[in-house]
């Protein structure tokens, strides 16, 4: 078993760090982390300690919506620079440059089965990438065996919830933001669980086609860009404190009527939170049957 520091190079041109624990197998795992996190947390350590245990290789890196702001580097014209990235500005569709880079270094080194990990953001941004695989015909099609989504949220949704009569208010204020081109203007605290800019808050909030794949509420939805996935598809969600509206059993339920894949493990881990505190154990040893399964 060996870990190295690595660097990915996007195909437009931002820089992200990570790190792969390699061994002998043509396997690997790789980690696409939420909404302010990083590649770092307690979660990751236990899975990838059980993973590499069963040989698989695993992946972790700092895409450009880690921690709620920061500086990165990205190249312009051949020349390298730095830039504002982070939760707070991010455009979670651009996390398909991010994904890409990973799996084409993935394949670098050799690896030929490739499985996408991610947690609640880093789950919509896993979605969006295999769809827009499709869509392109890609080859990299061929190496992906696997999807984990972990807490995979319906955040357009989970928006109008939190801010409940206050959201038509602070659509509008967001809209004025951008129409003056202050897109990175940072929207009243009251306005997200973290601080957010205009511009992404539109995306989340109205400006949403493209990543509103988890409309849960909604009976008639048909989950396109779910059961576009044709590989095995593992998915769960906590029961405490979890960003969902449905209680977890029926939501497990109607996710498993509504997912056509015929290698899908949908459920849920009794009394973990979004984040899986103190379950990361339970979650490491389903997310190991499932894969060394396949």
């Amino acid at each position: 078993m060996e870990t190295e520091l690595i660097t990915l190079k996007t195909e437009d041109g931002v820089i992200n760090d990570g790190y792969i624990i390699r061994n002998n197998s043509k396997k690997i795992v790789i980690s696409i982390h939420g909404m302010t996190s990083n590649c770092f947390k307690k979660r990751d350590k236990i899975i990838s300690n059980l993973l590499v245990k069963n040989k698989f290789s695993y992946m972790g890196f700092n895409n450009r919506g880690s921690e709620i702001v920061k500086f990165i580097k990205k190249e312009i014209d051949g020349i390298e620079k730095r830039i504002i990235a982070g939760t707070s500005i991010e455009d979670p569709r651009d996390g398909y440059y991010d994904i890409k880079s990973a799996v084409l270094k993935a394949i670098e080194y050799g690896y030929e089965d490739i499985y996408l990990q991610g947690h609640s953001l880093g789950s919509t941004k896993i979605v969006y990438f295999y769809n827009k695989l499709k869509e392109e015909d890609s080859e990299l099609l061929n190496y992906i065996k696997g999807i984990v989504l972990l807490s995979l949220i319906d955040i357009p949704r989970a928006i109008k919830v939190y801010l409940n009569e206050n959201f038509q208010d602070m659509l509008e204020l967001a809209n004025q933001k951008v129409l003056e081109k202050e897109y990175l203007a940072i929207m009243p605290k009251e306005c997200f669980i973290y601080p957010i800019s205009a511009k992404t808050f539109l995306i989340y909030a109205r400006d949403n086609e493209d990543i509103n794949f988890a409309q849960y509420n909604n009976e008639k939805f048909e989950f396109k860009e779910l059961n576009n996935i044709k590989v095995p598809i593992f998915m769960r969600w906590g029961t405490s404190h979890e960003l969902i509206e449905q209680q977890p059993e029926k939501l497990v339920k109607m996710m498993n009527n509504k997912i056509k894949n015929n290698k899908k493990n949908i459920n849920y881990v009794k009394d973990a939170n979004h984040n899986y505190v103190g379950k990361e154990e339970i979650l490491a040893k389903q997310i190991n049957d499932f894969l060394i399964n396949i």
